[in-house]
């Protein structure tokens, strides 16, 4: 039995969140005594397809070609679907992602298959197929059985990260016929801002809320910010004054983050702004107010004046390097 993972690029390498999902998929392929299996769509170098065995997956399908590069979601489901066929995949694993969510269900539709999203550990088949799923926005856990012959589940972000085994993949070419419907909807135009990292590609995240008391104050964040590397957000309440711009804006209502570490300063921690933050891999909250609901979901904290606390924290990065 094959398990098959999909795989996607920012353009230039594989995401972070697809090498976790091809990692997971080969423990759930070991688990049921099957090889894992990696589709992966459009431009992405041989090297970086190779390197996929280093996460455990024994071959790469390849599928290129002009219509796969515009992230045409029924074109990227046709896609899985003939690879699905080609490997034989009774389990197909898809990272979290804003294409993949658009194409999943249709992708299950196709299969005929179950689809769970948001899945958070590696499946119970001690009786059947189950899942544990992450639900209201990370507050619950549910477990959902699947009973359908084949299986697609979509893992969440920062759910499981697997380790390099030195191994490397086999490639190879996967050719892939299209139907004008699979290329009605595509992508014609990105614009991706300039000098600045993607909040929801950044590892390190540094966000500030009304603590720093006004955009005057900014500058002291953003120098944390950049001895971290880190990408730099912000509560909603600061974007509505506009103290910074509104692509800045995390939170439930703005953009969702899932950093190997996020720095909320001067953040109360309501809670829109927790379910767009909580599946963060270490949360530190920085806060004058020990009583800052935030704390409650920190991993670690720091009760103190964010004028004081964060030039240090700045110091300490730089001698880092």
């Amino acid at each position: 039995m094959s398990v098959l993972i999909y795989v996607e690029s920012n353009g230039s390498e594989i995401k972070k969140s697809s090498m976790d999902a091809v990692a997971y998929g080969t423990q759930v392929a070991s688990k049921l005594g099957g090889s894992a299996i990696v589709v992966a769509i459009g431009n992405i170098p041989q090297e970086q397809l190779t390197a996929l065995g280093n996460f455990g997956a024994s071959k790469v399908l390849h599928v290129t070609g002009d219509a796969f590069n515009q992230n045409a979601p029924l074109a990227s489901a046709a896609a899985v679907v003939e690879a699905a066929k080609k490997a034989g995949a009774k389990v197909i694993v898809l990272p979290k992602s804003t294409l993949v969510d658009s194409f999943a269900p249709k992708l299950a539709s196709q299969l005929k298959a179950g689809v769970v999203t948001n899945v958070t550990e590696l499946p119970d088949t001690s009786a059947g197929f189950q899942v544990k799923r992450s639900i209201f926005t990370g507050k619950a856990f549910a477990t959902v059985s699947i009973n359908t012959d084949i299986k697609v589940i979509t893992l969440a972000k920062n759910a499981y990260q697997g380790t390099e085994t030195g191994g490397t993949a086999a490639v190879e070419a996967l050719s892939v016929s299209l139907t004008d419907a699979d290329t009605k909807v595509k992508t014609t135009n990105v614009e991706k801002m300039s000098g600045e990292l993607l909040l929801t590609e950044a590892e390190i995240v540094v966000s500030g809320g009304r603590g720093l008391k006004g955009p005057e104050n900014w500058g002291v964040l953003l120098d944390l910010a950049k001895a971290l590397g880190a990408a730099t957000g912000c509560s909603k309440p600061v974007s509505d004054m506009d103290w910074r711009p509104h692509h800045e804006h995390v939170g439930q209502t703005g953009v969702k983050v899932a950093p190997n570490l996020y720095i909320a300063v001067g953040i109360s921690g309501a809670i829109q702004h927790l379910a767009g933050v909580n599946s963060s891999k270490c949360i530190v909250v920085i806060n004058k107010d020990p009583e800052a609901p935030f704390f409650k979901a920190a991993d670690y904290g720091i009760v103190g004046d964010l004028f004081e606390v964060l030039p240090k924290l700045t110091e300490a990065a730089k001698l880092l390097k």
